[in-house]
Parts: structure tokens; C-alpha cells; sequence
């Protein structure tokens, strides 16, 4: 399969760029600098141009495009360019992948969809939540509508938070927890949505191999945990004590709005994945957070 990625310098898109290589697919990397290597080619989403041979002979198109939720504080500058950076990239992906005919785009997206669930089990079919992180979610996914009334199957990929030994999650927290810093934040209650890189990899692999998805998929482990409960068991992982506990006035009072993503979660379970025969390397936080930290 003749695979475009863009997105394919973070985190995710690295890893998965890798791991669609070793599954024999062919990669084309979109970059928004002047392309230096044969897989490369050039787009600008802020403009809308893209390289008129970028598309040719794609088979799938998977958008993880958008810059990090958590790295500045929320001011309605940085809201707004958290928007509309998500959304006019895959407007443009979108459209191009509508006109090259191209058979699949898998478009990125959040578990912050759902808002502040609560204890509530949440599965594709729970509507949305309300708050920023629910609407920059809904406005991201309506902008791939290019793409489904052109008859590309979309998938929409409602990622949690992704546990990989370096960066993401794990990336923040290892040197806190090593310092002997860590802790609860909040009560501790708020669930945690959280899946392995590897399964990320797994899971974004299955959906482009698999014709029968389409539309939402909580790209998720099977069995998210609280707040309390992820602490103690990367406290366990590190082999390091976190008696603390952050106060929720203290993270408000620091980070603003920002700080009410790690305060409130969801409950996600990956039903779709599950219910199309997917299997989880890392099915417990326990054997994530083993395989992330060595242990």
C-alpha cells in the first residue's frame, strides 16, 4: 500500500512511518520545508498548496497534523491557533484527497471529543462534550467532510494519551518521578484514556488494512485507569515513591484552562477496535508502562 503521511516528525508520526516501512508499505512524507530525500513532498497548509504529485497512486492518507495541546497556556490567542491550524490542514488534506480519488484517509483526533465524561463508560457512539477540548475536536473532524461526501472511507482516530519511552506522557512525567516529585493531581479520580505507542502503531495499521472501519475509533487500551491508579503504578515502573499530591487550585492557578485537560478524562473504550478483531500488545497500564520504562 502506497501510504502519504503528514504529520510524520512527531511523536506518532515517526513511529508510525517506521512501522508501516516494516510492514512492506510504500511511505510518502508531506513536509512543510523545501523536500530533501526521495519520500518527501512539499505542501503548506496555511496556503493551501501542495506538491500536485504528492496524491499520485495514494492509497491512504493519514493526517496527524497539529500542534501540541498541552505546550503554552491557553490564552484566546493560542486557542484559536490550536483551531484553526488543526482545521485548515485537514481541509486541505481533505480536498486533495477528494480530488486524487484516493480510497482512505485516516484523520487524526482526540479522546478530548468526549469532554469531561466522568466514571461514565464512553465508546464512538457517546456524544460530544462541551468544553474547548470537545470543540476543537468536533470542528477537526467535520473538516475531513471533503473527503467522506467524495466517498473516501474516513477514519477518524481518537487518540488518548500515548505511553512511549521517550516523549509524550512518559516524556513529562519520568523526570518529576525520578526527582521524587510525583503525584495524584486533583483527587485522582479523573480517568485516564491512556494506550501504548506500540499498540498507536498497531491500531492506525489495523484501521488502513481493515475496509470494514470507517468513521470514529477510540484508539484507546482496553482498560483506562484513574489518575490515582496510573501514579501508583508508575511510581511502581520507575521504582520511585510519589507522595505528593497538586492540588486542582494550585494547577488552575498556575496553568489556567489548560490545567482542567488534566483534571477532568474519559473514560474511553476502544469498541470499534475490539469489535473488528483487533488484539492489544499492552493491555494493561502495567504492561505499558513495563515496556516503556524497560522494566
Amino acid at each position: 500500500m502506497r501510504v502519504v503521511v503528514a504529520g510524520s516528525s512527531g511523536l506518532i508520526g515517526t513511529s508510525l512511518v517506521a512501522g508501516l516501512r516494516q510492514a512492506e508499505h510504500e511511505v510518502v512524507r508531506l513536509v512543510r520545508r523545501v523536500p530533501g530525500a526521495p519520500d518527501e513532498r512539499g505542501w503548506d497548509p496555511d496556503t493551501g498548496a501542495l506538491d500536485p504529485d504528492a496524491l499520485d497512486g495514494a492509497e491512504a492518507v493519514v493526517n496527524l497534523c497539529g500542534p501540541g495541546i498541552g505546550d503554552k497556556r491557553w490564552t484566546p490567542e493560542r486557542k484559536r491557533h490550536l483551531v484553526q491550524a488543526r482545521v485548515r490542514a485537514t481541509e486541505v488534506l481533505a480536498e486533495a484527497v477528494a480530488k486524487a480519488g484516493v480510497p482512505v484517509l485516516a484523520n487524526a483526533s482526540a479522546v478530548g471529543y468526549y469532554g469531561d465524561a466522568g466514571s461514565q463508560p464512553v465508546t464512538e457512539t457517546s456524544p460530544p462534550g462541551t468544553d474547548f477540548l470537545a470543540d476543537l475536536c468536533q470542528r477537526w473532524e467535520s473538516a475531513t467532510s471533503a473527503a467522506s461526501d467524495a466517498g473516501t472511507r474516513v477514519v477518524l482516530l481518537r487518540t488518548g494519551l500515548v505511553i512511549s519511552p521517550s516523549g509524550g506522557l512518559l516524556g513529562q512525567l519520568r523526570p518529576l518521578f525520578k526527582l521524587m516529585l510525583g503525584g495524584r493531581l486533583g483527587s485522582g479520580q479523573q480517568y485516564m484514556p491512556w494506550i501504548s505507542l506500540d499498540d498507536e502503531i498497531a491500531a492506525i495499521r489495523f484501521v488502513l488494512e481493515t475496509p470494514e472501519i470507517s468513521g470514529p475509533v477510540n484508539l484507546t487500551g482496553p482498560a483506562p485507569v484513574t489518575n490515582a491508579v496510573f501514579t501508583r503504578a508508575l511510581s511502581e515502573a520507575l521504582g520511585r515513591p510519589a507522595p505528593w499530591v497538586v492540588p486542582g487550585f494550585a494547577m488552575r492557578a498556575a496553568l489556567g484552562e489548560l490545567a482542567d485537560s488534566a483534571l477532568t478524562g474519559q473514560r474511553a473504550l476502544p469498541t470499534v477496535l475490539e469489535a473488528n478483531g483487533f488484539t492489544f500488545q499492552h493491555p494493561t497500564i502495567g504492561a505499558a508502562l513495563a515496556a516503556a520504562t524497560g522494566r
